[in-house]
């Protein structure tokens, strides 16, 4: 995505509270953005279709259509940035919404503030990696990666991943053979802003894998450290 001085970030919200969109919306316009507020997965997909936002903050108990559903319709179409915020805070729910694409997990009650802080963390990840060049970083000649472009290859084909894996897989190749820790990895990615835990990583990673698919055998774990890309 292109940044312009003169653009404001668009935000879907999607929540069938609507005191929480009130509050929600306030405070990401009080922030400089744009912000439109569905109470409904049909009003949202509909909308959606017509007009691609900078990000989607997700409720998961929406009255038509789940909200794990509507971020796989999501992921099918567009990778996106969304924020899940919701009510259920279990680990597997967590951990089910990382591996359906979310950026990000946020559980009710929550405070707005930090939720403006995770839209900004999650899109300065999304903006594209500045680069002076545009040279590919080539691991084991079938993975190709092109960090202006925003885009990788496995054998040829151009493989659709979430920002969050493009970051930790440009992370790691961009260092071949050097172990990044877990805390290595969620300091470069969010840095002082960060909200997220070490499984996070992990749940990512195990995505990452999936879809790389043959390329997947050059990121090694190593055990109680982090991970690592090794041809």
């Amino acid at each position: 995505m292109e940044k312009k001085s003169s653009y404001k970030r668009l935000i879907f919200v999607v929540d069938d509270e609507a005191d929480i969109c009130e509050l929600v919306c306030l405070h990401l316009r009080k922030n400089g953005f744009d912000a439109e507020e569905f109470f409904n997965a049909k009003d949202f997909l509909e909308r959606f279709d017509k007009k691609k936002p900078d990000l989607v903050i997700l409720d998961l108990m929406l009255p038509d259509i789940d909200g794990f559903d509507v971020c796989r319709i999501i992921r099918k179409k567009s990778d996106i940035p969304i924020i899940m915020l919701t009510a259920k805070g279990e680990e597997t729910d967590r951990i089910i919404g990382l591996e359906l694409g979310a950026d990000d997990y946020v559980v009710k009650p929550f405070s707005p503030r930090e939720l403006v802080a995770r839209v900004k963390a999650v899109l300065r990840r999304w903006d594209r990696t500045e680069s002076d060049s545009e040279e590919e970083i080539v691991v084991g000649d079938i993975l190709k990666i092109y960090p202006e472009r925003f885009e990788v290859f496995v054998q040829e084909k151009k493989i659709k991943l979430t920002t969050t894996e493009f970051k930790i897989l440009l992370e790691l190749s961009s260092k071949k053979g050097k172990v990044l820790t877990r805390d290595q990895i969620l300091d470069r990615l969010w840095g002082g802003e960060r909200f997220v835990v070490d499984r996070t990583i992990d749940v990512h990673i195990k995505k990452l894998r999936e879809k790389l698919g043959p390329a997947s055998v050059f990121i090694k774990s190593v055990r109680g450290v982090g991970y690592k890309i090794e041809e």
